[in-house]
Order: structure tokens, then C-alpha cells, then sequence
């Protein structure tokens, strides 16, 4: 067997986190495996490798997702290892960590490897699975933790379920402690939490929703890291979504209890006003917080409090969606927008107004054009008008809202209001003229 022909990417955007480069670089690849990384530009272009120009596109490591949830095996018309690893790359996301809930539960070796040989002869992105602390889930019966971690699971939870049985935990902890693997738990007191479907608060009350106190995180956070003490186990917590969780969580800290932690994305971007009139869609488990919850959460992102920033991908049919909020199932998509979706500056969410006026002419124009073509769709077509509408952008930013108008056009109307003749004559279309009579 032929080595494979090593790669070359040049003329990129290099983001490095492991030096905290940003700026022109490239890459060389060799079986694989990147065997070189040049910051500036690459002035040498050796024979023999295949040179890939990335025209100024920037160039990062993978993103490592460690909680998505498939359907395979067991329920795969939900999602499958292929549709997954299909979103995760399209995402930027390269890793994925599988959860443990499947039907049958990963909760024994052949099931760990299974798992991973799919994901490998799929060959789009790695693909890990993390195993069950319990047989089936159950929060009863101690898995076979020692077994599937050395199949290459990368860490043991029950996922949405919590561990309600307190001797069971201790057991899973200290077994997990003997050969240093990583628990992750669910911080929610399960009977606080029983049929809650929102969080309490007046909005729950006003829409009347089944909500859980937040306090019942923190209650069940205090427990598992009272466990983490005495048992001396690596522990992840899944999900922290509280402001006094997190305060929970800076106590073991300052202890010295080694304790990571992970937020999902949707309790980074949403809080429960978003829930608005009775939106399935923002259906979560855990369930959306208030304002100050979801503020706390990015400030202990900025401040390393919170290690992971996970998708918390959680698929739904539209058909469990589109149900009675308390009856609609929890979960949302996540891994295409993971990486979008944190994209903030300083942890902080961005307004318009740090982009220049023509950036924000542009996305005036393509948001008036959206709405415009949602209406369509609903046969209420309304035409578009635009006055003034490009009066800071120069002539390639015009150039290209051409394009868009001239596709909208084609089956809308788009009304142009503008004093700049010269710089829209290329616009084409019907120029509207106004004669004045004298009366």
C-alpha cells in the first residue's frame, strides 16, 4: 500500500489555540496527521505535495462535542451515526461523544466498540460513545465501567436520568476512582424536578406549566460533589444551567475537588422568555432559565468556571414537537449552529452596532428580504420596498445586494426609493417616473 500524498494549506487563516496565533499561516499534512505548522506565509512550495490555496478562509482545530445524542441503534428513523457525523462536519464539529441512551442502552463493551467500528467505517468524523454507569439505565445495578473503559469509552453517565439511588453513585465513584475514569452526572433533584417541563417563576405560572425551582440543581449538585469528596472521583457535571450551581460549583473548586463542568449551548443563547406563546421548540431538558441564569452561565464561561461548551444535540421528529407543550418532547438540534451560536466576542453576545453602516445596510436589506419571501411562502406575497437603502456601502457591497434583489425579483416585487441614479443604474427593472400636471 501506497503512503498516502501529503498536503499542503496555504494562504490561510491560521487559528491556533495551542500558541494563541491568529493571523496567515498553513499547514502541512502528512498520513493524516498534521506534522507541521508554519505562521506567516509559506514562501516554499516542495514537489510532490498537493497544495490546497484556502484563499484567506481561516483554518482551526476540530470542534470535540462530548454530548450528542443519536438514534442508533434502536431508533435510527430519529438519527442516525451517518446524519450526525453528517451535521457535525458540515458544523466544523470532528469529534462526537454518543450518550448512552439508545435502545439498548451502551452499557457493555461489544456495544462500546460497536459504536466506534460504525463511526470508523463511516470515516466523515471521529466518533466515541460514552458508556452507562447502570445496567439499562436503571440507577440501580452498577455497569461493567472497568470493561467498556477499556473498550474507549471516554467517560459514564445516565444521561437525562439521575442516579436517584445514593449507595449506587458511591459504588460507580469508586470504582470509577480505581483506574481514574470520568463520571457525569445530571444535576437535578428528581423529585423537585418530577413532570416539570419549565422553571419555576411567574412565567411558568402565567402559562401555566408544571415548572422545577431552580434550587433543585443546586440540591442535587450538592450531593454528587459531597460523593466526590469522599470517593475521590474524576467528575464532569452535565448541564449546569443555574447561577447557584455555579456557586456550588466555585465552593468545590476552591477545595481543590477535581470537578469539570459543561453548558449546553441553548442555556448560553435562551432564557425562558423565549418560550413566548407555548414554543415546543424551545422545549429543553433541563429547561430554560431566567435572564440571570443565563447571564451568570456565559460570565463563568469567560471567567473558566465552565470548562465545556457542549451542543447538547437531542433530535426530535417534528411530529413530537408539534404537541401540547407539556406534551411535547425535549430536545433540539444543535450541531450544525454549535459553533455559530458561540461565536461571541469576549463571551459576550454582539449588537449591530459594532458593524460598519454598510454590514449594517446589508443585513437590513437581507432580513426585509427573508420576512418578504416567509410571506410568500404562505401566499400573502408583499412587495419590498427600499428607501435609501445603500447609502454607506461602496460599490461592491452594492454589486452584490444587486444579486440578491434580482433573486427576490423573480417572484416579488422589489420597490428601489433613491436618490443615487448613477450608482443604481445597473439595477435594471422599471423606472418608475412622476409627471406633475399644474392644476
Amino acid at each position: 500500500m501506497t503512503a498516502a500524498q501529503p498536503i499542503a494549506i496555504i494562504n490561510a487563516r491560521l487559528l491556533d489555540p495551542a500558541s494563541d496565533y491568529d493571523g496567515p499561516g498553513a499547514v502541512l499534512i502528512e498520513n493524516g496527521r498534521i506534522v507541521e505548522v508554519i505562521h506567516g506565509q509559506a514562501t516554499q512550495r516542495p514537489d510532490g505535495v498537493q497544495i490546497i490555496d484556502a484563499e484567506g478562509r481561516c483554518l482551526a482545530p476540530g470542534l470535540i462535542d462530548i454530548r450528542v445524542k443519536t438514534g442508533e441503534p434502536g431508533n435510527e428513523p430519529k438519527e442516525t451515526l451517518k446524519s450526525a457525523s453528517l451535521s457535525a462536519a458540515a458544523g466544523g464539529v470532528t469529534t462526537i461523544v454518543v450518550q448512552p441512551d439508545t435502545d439498548p442502552a451502551i452499557d457493555d463493551p461489544a456495544l462500546i466498540d460497536h459504536i466506534q467500528r460504525r463511526g470508523a467505517a463511516l470515516d466523515l468524523v471521529h466518533v466515541r460513545a460514552a458508556g452507562a454507569a447502570t445496567q439499562a439505565r436503571d440507577g440501580e445495578r452498577m455497569a461493567e465501567i472497568g470493561l467498556m473503559h477499556e473498550a474507549g469509552a471516554l467517560y459514564f453517565t445516565d444521561g437525562d436520568r439521575v442516579i436517584r439511588n445514593t449507595r449506587t453513585l458511591q459504588r460507580v465513584m469508586s470504582y470509577a476512582a480505581s483506574f481514574n475514569a470520568l463520571i457525569a452526572c445530571r444535576p437535578t433533584e428528581p423529585w423537585l424536578s418530577e413532570g416539570a417541563v419549565a422553571t419555576s417563576g411567574e412565567l411558568a405560572t402565567r402559562l401555566g406549566l408544571s415548572g422545577a425551582p431552580a434550587i433543585a440543581e443546586r440540591i442535587q449538585l450538592e450531593r454528587d460533589l459531597a460523593l466526590v469528596e469522599q470517593t475521590g472521583a474524576r467528575f464532569l457535571i452535565d448541564q449546569i444551567s443555574t447561577e447557584g450551581a455555579l456557586e456550588t460549583l466555585a465552593r468545590a473548586r476552591a477545595r481543590g475537588l477535581e470537578v469539570a463542568a459543561s453548558a449546553s449551548i441553548n442555556h448560553l443563547c435562551f432564557n425562558e422568555i423565549d418560550i413566548g406563546d407555548y414554543r415546543t421548540f424551545y422545549r429543553l431538558d433541563p429547561p430554560l432559565r431566567a435572564e440571570s441564569d443565563r447571564q451568570a452561565l456565559v460570565e463563568a464561561v469567560r471567567d473558566g468556571l465552565i470548562d465545556v461548551i457542549t451542543s447538547a444535540h437531542c433530535p426530535e421528529p417534528a411530529e413530537n414537537k408539534r404537541r401540547p407543550f407539556a406534551e411535547a418532547e425535549p430536545g433540539a438540534v444543535g450541531l450544525e449552529t454549535l459553533l455559530p451560536a458561540a461565536l461571541t466576542r469576549d463571551g459576550r453576545a454582539e449588537t449591530l452596532d459594532i458593524l460598519s453602516g454598510g454590514t449594517r445596510e446589508q443585513v437590513a436589506i437581507l432580513t426585509r428580504l427573508a420576512f418578504a419571501r416567509l410571506f410568500a411562502r404562505t401566499g400573502r406575497s408583499v412587495p419590498v420596498i427600499l428607501d435609501d437603502a445603500l447609502v454607506y456601502s461602496d460599490d461592491d457591497r452594492i454589486e452584490a445586494m444587486f444579486t440578491a434583489l434580482h433573486r427576490v425579483a423573480q417572484d416579488q416585487q422589489v420597490l428601489v426609493l433613491t436618490c443615487r441614479q448613477r450608482a443604481f443604474a445597473a439595477l435594471g427593472g422599471e423606472r418608475a417616473r412622476v409627471t406633475v400636471v399644474p392644476v
